[in-house]
């Protein structure tokens, strides 16, 4: 089957240090190497990671360097493969896993590719995905049932990371504290949901996000700049505590009132980045009470998508809610600032 390819697209890049990203031609990635597949964007969605770049903050200083294009969350059609690839044809509908694994190192070897020793991302360490081609290796390409809609299907990287998050241990009847409700957050709203928690409480300092994580169905939303966080917790656990921390924030503030929201013996998965060193009180947060932390980046590959296109697929999710605003590709502009005022939840840009 032939596809008519353009030589030229349209691309988000961050063209220079500095604030801001520039709407450009470019040439399309034609030159495919024998494991590469050439993909026709449909939808992609603005990750937190994109508005660093935006605003061109400490983190993306020391990570991009411009020009490259910018974006790493999609869905869309495969338009040509290289001569070995064997996984997907053209016409498959597909999306991405963003880590992007050498497949030789200790950590690819043991099922542990997403933390990967020479470890490459979608739209930090080569173009991305904010633009009406990509170009990605065929062993991070995920195959969408067609059922699911693009939208959708373009926030399944940030949904793989709540899956990821929530999931490291069970959560079935437990009492679940989640500190940050940013997209992510409220991604894990939802999926947290359908897993048959207790009670769940959400800590939000925004306004609008509250708002949103209230009606996505928690339990409890907490001001923590109006009240007690470790207070709410306790009123709402009979005295016990959270079983569970989900910590999406990113602040200190939060993760230490996370932490001693716990009850002892319970769980914490750290998602948030963190804008500079963390000072908590490890023997009277953890250690004397046994809690046990992990840290979570990116997801399980593959064990993640097959959780979370199979939660999709089967519609145990409805992300009308969580998904605040679709926008066209060129309004990118306003998407940016949307993400830097919080007034929004995931936004997806539409080619």
């Amino acid at each position: 089957m032939m596809v008519n390819i353009p030589d030229k697209m349209k691309a988000i890049i961050k063209e220079k240090p500095g604030r801001g990203a520039k709407l450009v031609t470019v040439d399309v990635p034609k030159d495919l190497g024998s494991h590469d597949v050439l993909v026709k964007v449909y939808a992609t969605s603005i990750c937190g990671t994109d508005l660093h770049i935006y605003l061109w903050n400490k983190w993306a200083q020391e990570h991009i360097r411009p020009p490259q294009t910018m974006g790493h969350e999609f869905a869309g059609e495969v338009v040509a493969v290289g001569e070995e690839v064997s996984m997907v044809q053209i016409g498959d509908f597909v999306s991405s896993e963003t880590h992007i694994p050498c497949g030789k190192c200790k950590q690819c070897r043991t099922g542990n590719m997403h933390v990967c020793q020479h470890l490459k991302i979608l739209g930090v360490d080569m173009d991305g995905a904010f633009a009406e081609y990509i170009r990605v290796p065929e062993i991070v390409l995920w195959k969408n049932d067609p059922s699911i809609e693009h939208v959708w299907a373009s926030v399944q990287e940030p949904l793989g990371n709540a899956v990821h998050t929530i999931f490291v241990e069970d959560v079935t009847g437990k009492n679940v504290l989640v500190t940050g409700a940013g997209p992510i957050g409220l991604l894990a709203i939802e999926v947290l949901k359908t897993a048959g928690v207790a009670k769940l409480i959400v800590s939000e300092v925004n306004s609008y996000r509250r708002e949103l994580a209230k009606s996505i169905g928690a339990d409890v939303v907490v001001n923590p700049l109006q009240e007690s966080l470790v207070d709410v917790v306790k009123r709402e656990t009979d005295g016990d505590g959270a079983d569970v921390l989900i910590e999406m924030s990113g602040n200190e503030k939060a993760l230490i009132d996370g932490l001693t929201s716990l009850t002892p013996a319970g769980r914490a998965s750290l998602l948030g980045v963190y804008d500079d060193d963390v000072m908590i009180n490890l023997n009277d947060l953890v250690i004397f009470k046994a809690i046990r932390i992990y840290g979570i980046t990116g997801r399980k590959m593959f064990d993640t998508w097959y959780r979370v296109g199979d939660l999709l697929k089967n519609k145990k999710l409805d992300l009308s809610k969580v998904i605040t605003h679709v926008l066209d590709f060129e309004d990118y502009e306003e998407g940016f600032h949307l993400m830097e005022e919080g007034k929004c939840g995931k936004i997806v840009l539409k080619l």
